[in-house]
């Protein structure tokens, strides 16, 4: 059985740090590239940031460049995002996923997330001063 838990989250000041892990288990995470999504209520699932198989590419959106950092531990079948200075507008329900069919370079694709089999339950980030 595959599962994706992912913890880290919790309230932090604007300018402020956090750093996110997904823990995977059940497949060969160092076959998988892996995303991490985030949701605000009402608004569509965001892809934030993803980490490759083989090369290790790492990939951001825009917002989050510079100050978002993906990174992965095979051995300890989990990868990490690490949130620095903080802004209002990262408040959100923080997922990470995965799924044979989830490339790097397609991830954020709406079409394409609704293809992913394997989703944590999600951190809540909530950023207020």
């Amino acid at each position: 059985q595959v599962q994706l838990v992912e913890s880290g989250g919790g309230l932090v000041q604007p300018g402020g740090s956090l750093r996110l892990s997904c823990v995977v288990s059940g497949l060969p995470l160092e076959d998988y590239d892996i995303g991490w999504f985030r949701q605000v209520p009402g608004k569509e699932r965001e892809g934030v940031s993803c980490i490759t198989s083989k090369d290790v590419s790492t990939y951001y959106t825009g917002s989050v460049k510079g100050r978002f950092t993906i990174s992965r531990d095979n051995a300890k079948n989990t990868v990490y995002l690490q949130v620095n200075n903080v802004k209002p507008e990262d408040t959100a329900v923080y997922y990470c996923a995965t799924d044979l069919r989830l490339s790097c370079e397609t991830y954020y694709y709406p079409a394409k997330m609704e293809e992913y089999d394997y989703w944590g339950q999600g951190t809540q980030i909530s950023v207020s001063s």
